[in-house]
């Protein structure tokens, strides 16, 4: 222990004072070191985050910005669930969206389906493009950028899980069904769960579209009253409807898939959508590294986003011509009036790598070398681009997909202004996200300063 020497000709109250002074010079450096033990977890630019460092949790789709990858999700919390008021959320530029066990985007995702999350705090809360503050629950995320946003169906087809039906109770063409989500082999513990259907749930086996009217002439279903399903196995599109009784959280079925072959359709049919839409958009990149040479050319080495369709990756080859296009976290392009291309960088593929380690999610593990003669300055280490190799179409984007000339800010960085405030007596939130935050300790959530 340090011995503090304070004059003995001091009285007791003045030395009494200059203790506490210099306790008080010691405290700041403990505290600095405790927030250094608390340190949370951020993404950073130019590379993929761990997935154990994500938070998982569960909502609704409420509100979808699909040109900027933001929308809201109203997240489901104890006792509260139809009162939350959306939870604004941003895909991160590498962020990967699932449905039917299929790649997808968010303009493909239903308002109202039910989605998994896992997300991370915002890399930089202070240009964050959706509102950071939260009121409530403290069981609601403060972690709202997205990492995987993905359907129950794309859940359990990841977790090795299906629906077990236990049970369904029907009247007029609509009831309820009871059943609990658990691994194929069974014997996990799941919890049960009473789930609402109606005349529009659709029934999918093999190529077949049915109705629950469809089930009762069938006489698989009764007409009226309850009948036991014996644990039959299905996947379940969900969605939440509101619910008679006071009843705060029950989730409805929109769709259900009686058979693999009708799981495999519906992922098969998604599966091409995104592919039509990769290729007219162009294959998302971090740019790992540029090596300049002279009067404009350089060599590009970029890593191609995961979460795509394999045979997209594959019509990247050695020696085909490809083009390269500076891009937003958003993913939109950085020019488009004349088409994407026009400014575009342009040159052959050196080279073509794939990883043959643990591949992190968000990453393909494909890299590719890409040399060009008129390098443009959006290309540079850490910033995202998007890559066209010569076999995709030449195609010109809407205007919500592009940036323009770049010169209004909010169009290269989209402010949380689009988001609705919800409560009393809060302020302006959009502003007060603006000016600032912090986060006090690894359990607590945002706070406005």
């Amino acid at each position: 222990m340090t011995k503090w020497l304070v004059p003995d000709s001091l009285n007791s109250a003045v030395r009494w004072s200059l203790l506490v002074l210099l306790g008080a010079c010691i405290v700041p450096a403990t505290a600095l070191s405790q927030e250094a033990a608390t340190e949370v977890f951020r993404p950073e630019a130019g590379k993929f985050p761990p997935l154990d460092q994500a938070r998982s949790y569960r909502g609704v789709l409420a509100f979808l910005d699909h040109a900027n990858r933001r929308g809201s999700l109203r997240v489901e919390t104890p006792g509260e669930f139809f009162r939350n008021p959306p939870h604004p959320f941003a895909m991160l530029a590498y962020g990967v969206v699932r449905r039917h066990g299929a790649p997808a985007d968010l303009r493909d995702i239903p308002l109202g389906t039910v989605l998994h999350v896992r997300a991370y705090l915002p890399p930089d809360p202070k240009t964050s493009p959706v509102p950071v503050a939260q009121k409530g629950s403290p069981d609601r995320p403060a972690e709202n950028h997205v990492l995987l946003l993905e359907d129950d169906p794309s859940f359990c087809l990841r977790e090795g899980k299906v629906w077990k039906l236990k049970e369904v109770n029907v009247r007029n063409n609509q009831g309820l069904i009871v059943a609990s989500r658990e691994s194929k082999a069974g014997g996990d513990g799941s919890t049960e769960e009473k789930l609402t259907f109606d005349a529009a749930t659709r029934i999918w086996r093999g190529r077949e579209c049915l109705s629950v009217a469809d089930l009762i002439s069938e006489g698989i279903w009764p007409a009226d009253g309850t009948k036991t399903l014996e644990h039959q196995a299905v996947q379940l599109g969900l969605t939440w409807q509101p619910t008679p009784g006071g009843v705060f959280l029950r989730y409805h079925v929109s769709d259900i898939w009686l058979d693999e072959a009708a799981s495999e359709r519906a992922a098969q049919n998604q599966s091409e959508k995104h592919k039509a839409l990769i290729r007219s958009r162009w294959m998302p990149a971090f740019v790992d590294a540029v090596e300049y040479g002279k009067f404009g050319r350089a060599t590009i080495t970029a890593t191609l986003f995961g979460g795509m369709d394999e045979s997209l990756y594959a019509d990247f080859k050695t020696g085909s011509q490809c083009v390269m296009n500076a891009a937003e976290s958003t993913l939109k392009h950085a020019g488009g009036a004349y088409g994407p291309a026009h400014m575009a960088s342009r040159g052959p593929i050196l080279d073509v790598t794939r990883s043959a380690g643990d591949i992190p999610l968000g990453s393909s593990g494909t890299q590719i070398r890409f040399e060009t003669d008129l390098i443009i300055e959006g290309i540079r280490p850490g910033r995202v681009v998007r890559v066209r190799p010569d076999s995709w179409p030449e195609l010109n984007l809407p205007r919500d997909e592009y940036l323009n000339d770049g010169n209004n800010p909010e169009d290269r960085f989209p402010t949380p202004a689009i988001f609705p405030k919800y409560g009393t007596g809060r302020g302006d939130l959009t502003q007060r996200a603006r000016d600032g935050l912090t986060r006090q300790s690894q359990d607590d959530h945002f706070r406005l300063e």
